[in-house]
């Protein structure tokens, strides 16, 4: 932007050059009368220059200081992902050794892998992009149904899922994505997508999705998907909590959701499959 203001430096130094001929005139004029009065014009011009320096002067100084006290209360202290100064996360740099070489851990991501390892004690799995602004975990739990007799799902109804949970960096976001491993078939597709539009907007956290895709043989398959999110940016303390309660959640949501599909039978059978 400096580069671009220079040449309307240049214009105006060319206007002041333009009106020098005006101020020639002027000292020609002084010049004539300066034998009949010289003290007392030079008197005149002392005062009023006086006169207009002092109040002008303190006025300045003041509006200085109130510019410099905005800037520095709208410009904290930030590091290199744009956290500032009181995240718990500022200022750290961690990186971790792959096949590729080292990688660069980002916040986000370094939240995931607390959680991942240093709580649950579980062995890395993360996967990092180059540039580190992406990461990607994948894992797989066993769920049951509960004892209590009020349930469709019993503690013997046992299903095996997969989960995903993926970074961006870029925007701070966590998602988790949790899958029914079996793909959905057609006799029963129209019953789960019903199930679906019910089920959603009594779901407090998260909601239930039909993820539509093809596998190696062309074919299009449909998979029953849970999915929830959370945002990291503006969290100063407790990211790595955030993360915890969004799989916590979303695990008890979606077997909430799994439960109460089973009130169709062919849906029950088919997850029991």
């Amino acid at each position: 932007m400096a580069t671009k203001k220079a040449p309307a430096k240049k214009k105006v130094a060319a206007k002041a050059v333009k009106k020098t001929p005006a101020k020639k005139a002027i000292k020609k004029t002084v010049a004539k009368k300066a034998v009949k009065k010289p003290a007392t014009k030079k008197s005149a011009v002392k005062k009023v220059v006086a006169k207009k320096a002092a109040p002008k002067k303190p006025a300045a100084k003041k509006t200085v200081t109130k510019t410099s006290k905005k800037t520095t209360n709208k410009s904290p202290k930030v590091d290199q992902y744009g956290l500032e100064k009181d995240d718990e996360f500022y200022g750290l740099y961690f990186a971790k050794s792959t096949k590729k070489g080292l990688v660069e851990v980002k916040p986000c991501t370094f939240s995931l892998m607390y959680w991942w390892k240093g709580l649950l004690g579980y062995p890395d799995m993360i996967e990092i992009s180059k540039n580190s602004n992406t990461a990607m975990l994948q894992f797989e739990s066993t769920f049951g149904g509960g004892d209590s007799g009020e349930t469709e799902l019993t503690e013997q109804d046992v299903l095996d899922i997969d989960h995903i949970i993926e970074v961006d960096e870029e925007e701070m976001l966590v998602s988790l994505y949790s899958y029914v491993p079996i793909p959905i078939p057609n006799k029963v597709l129209g019953a789960i997508e019903l199930s679906v539009l019910n089920i959603n907007p009594e779901t407090r956290y998260g909601s239930l999705e039909i993820c539509t895709t093809e596998n190696e043989d062309g074919e299009t398959e449909h998979f029953l998907r849970y999915r929830a999110a959370t945002y990291l940016r503006g969290i100063k303390s407790g990211k790595v909590e955030a993360i915890e309660n969004m799989v916590t959640n979303g695990s008890e949501f979606f077997g909430l959701a799994l439960d109460a599909m089973c009130v169709n039978k062919s849906i029950k059978k088919w997850l029991l499959s």
